[in-house]
């Protein structure tokens, strides 16, 4: 539709619009909007309203506005009536993690009638949900999904065959430093694809917290450490809060050199185009296959 004007308040979303070729239609975004090259040009309609720091510094701040039932992330309604979208796109999967539909829904209190612009909300908690996510936009914008989700599959397809035959290491994804957390929604069928068993978090459902027992108890042969919303740079800065613990040498995948830090903000945290490349990124990691992927991770130690 000639006509459409886009706003997306979320990174996988941006990159999904992009990817369904609808770039020229984005009018605006959120202040992580990072990708594809060219949208850092477009407004920034959403600012978090918590400081940063690292990650027990993030997560104290975040639990302290959760707690008292304020939104984390702050929505420039005004910002968005000037750029007049025909659709939002935003997400309702997690409220700490960007804009929400509740905060959308607040921007634009008041819109009506044909100026009203249609919200596209996504949650995804599964691979496939991801899938059916950019179906679903595809559907709204008047695009068509089908050679996007063809070729996301057909990539990691390919992964999943080359190490079928290959030995299966346990696996253990860390989604957040301190407190600990264990990644789940589609994190363990992306494990399991590039040849790997994962064994903390569950597929299909929401990353949970975990103690040092559940990580020393599970046996990882590998770890791969992946904050959400962390670049390498951000968690080797904050990488210390687990290696200053003492137990940090007795784990399996230290003592055999096999504990990895990734690109996580970019890859494995959106739940869009490229989880394809973060499949190739595991099984670089976990078997040595080179997809061209070295630059999106790092060996610790």
């Amino acid at each position: 539709m000639v006509n459409e004007r886009i706003v997306s308040l979320l990174p996988s979303a941006t990159e999904i619009v992009c990817a369904l070729g609808l770039q020229a239609a984005l009018v605006g975004r959120s202040h992580e909007c990072d990708l594809p090259q060219g949208v850092e040009s477009l407004p920034v309609c959403t600012e978090p309203k918590a400081a940063g720091g690292d990650t027990r510094a993030i997560h104290s701040a975040i639990s302290s506005i959760v707690r008292n039932d304020i939104s984390v992330y702050a929505v420039d309604g005004k910002l968005l009536r000037a750029l007049r979208p025909t659709h939002i796109v935003t997400q309702v999967q997690c409220e700490v993690c960007a804009a929400s539909l509740r905060d959308v829904e607040q921007a634009i209190a008041g819109w009506s009638g044909a100026a009203a612009p249609r919200i596209v909300a996504l949650n995804p908690c599964s691979l496939d949900d991801v899938f059916d996510d950019i179906r679903r936009t595809a559907v709204a914008l008047g695009s068509d999904a089908g050679p996007l989700v063809a070729a996301m599959r057909r990539r990691m397809e390919a992964v999943a065959a080359e190490t079928a035959s290959l030995p299966r290491p346990r696996v253990a994804v860390i989604e957040w430093l301190e407190p600990l957390m264990a990644a789940g929604n589609w994190m363990p069928e992306l494990v399991a694809l590039a040849g790997g068993v994962n064994v903390l978090g569950e597929a299909g459902k929401h990353s949970g917290w975990i103690t040092w027992d559940d990580l020393l108890g599970a046996g990882a042969e590998a770890m791969v450490i992946a904050p959400c919303g962390f670049s390498i740079a951000d968690s080797i800065r904050d990488l210390p809060l687990l290696t200053r613990d003492r137990r940090w040498r007795s784990l399996p995948a230290v003592r055999d050199g096999r504990t990895y830090i990734v690109e996580g903000n970019h890859h494995f945290n959106r739940p869009g185009p490229r989880l394809a490349e973060s499949v190739e990124i595991l099984a670089e990691i976990l078997h040595g296959r080179d997809y061209g992927r070295r630059n999106a991770w790092r060996r610790c130690g």
